[in-house]
């Protein structure tokens, strides 16, 4: 293989950010404000460091190094936890608050599962180090000469560990290891040249990462499934507008949660594409919703079963 891949090779799609789309996704993940503001600032810093290097004169003039330290960190970040918790559509959608916020462009490549290639020796390192030239030169055109910024890449690596699993599985073919060394350099290359850009890996497994991703992770955010105030939040305001009294409001998070010890309650997606649609549609288009039939629905409702994690 010696041609240079395409982009459709490299990427699912590119998303220029901001967008109304992603800001309404955005706004519809209610429960993880922490895991927003969080990653939301870490990508601001990419943007405009000059912002930290206010704050840090303003109130702690004297902490230098700890400034060095904070904006020294790998542009790397992994979004791990169970599944329909979330960890994509933040990751596709944060883009679109800090490109508001800082007022500029951000483009964001999904990165395509193809990267793995179809196991030829040289192959999937060629295809990473091809994805990561490609966000290098983007970031590029992104960067002023002074080093200030106006615009980031973001590359979004989903179901990561089929890109970066552990190289210390006695399985792991050799193709496979050399794709994990091309990935680690292709993360120290965006951060020694201090580019705008960022990496954002969403994993299931977080144990099968390899641990010389998982220490390059400037935050690793835990991702769970949500409480009984977050499914109050989540549920809420869709089943007050169907005509429900906050005692069926409660009866159906009640509902939701675990229903004996040991068991996992919804998840986010479990709420918002199976469970509302169900009690819609079940209604539809003979009468209104009734509360009683709703919960009975939530009830014979089966939650998504945990994603077990493991070491590979």
């Amino acid at each position: 293989m010696t041609t240079t891949p395409a982009i459709d090779q490299l990427f699912d799609r590119r998303i220029a950010l901001p967008d109304v789309e992603a800001r309404e996704r955005l706004h519809r993940l209610v429960g993880l404000e922490n895991h927003k503001t969080r990653l939301a600032k870490m990508l601001g810093l990419l943007i405009n460091p000059s912002g930290l290097n206010t704050w840090v004169n303003e109130h702690h003039p004297r902490a230098i190094g700890v400034l060095d330290t904070v904006l020294r960190r790998p542009p790397l970040v992994v979004l791990a936890g169970d599944v329909g918790s979330g960890k994509t559509e933040l990751a596709e959608t944060i883009g679109d608050e800090v490109a508001r916020r800082e007022g500029v462009k951000i483009m964001l490549f999904p990165m395509s599962l193809s990267t793995r290639g179809q196991g030829r020796v040289g192959e999937m390192t060629q295809l990473l180090s091809a994805a990561f030239d490609h966000v290098e030169e983007e970031a590029l055109e992104r960067r002023d000469i002074d080093g200030s910024s106006r615009g980031a890449v973001l590359l979004l690596v989903d179901e990561a560990d089929a890109i970066a699993q552990s190289r210390e599985a006695a399985q792991m073919h050799h193709e496979d290891r050399a794709g994990v060394n091309a990935f680690i350099r292709g993360v120290d290359r965006l951060a020694n040249r201090k580019l705008p850009a960022a990496v954002i890996m969403c994993t299931n497994r977080l144990g099968a990462l390899d641990p010389a991703v998982q220490r390059r992770a400037a935050d690793i955010l835990t991702f769970r499934r949500p409480s009984s105030e977050q499914r109050v939040a989540v549920l809420s305001p869709h089943l007050r507008d169907l005509g429900f009294s906050q005692t069926q409001v409660a009866a159906i998070v009640a509902a939701t949660g675990p229903r004996q010890h040991g068991e996992s309650g919804f998840t986010f997606s479990d709420l918002t594409q199976r469970l509302i649609p169900a009690i819609v549609l079940d209604a539809y288009p003979d009468g209104p919703v009734d509360a009683e039939r709703a919960l009975k629905i939530t009830q014979e409702m089966t939650p998504t079963a945990p994603f077990r994690d493991g070491a590979a």
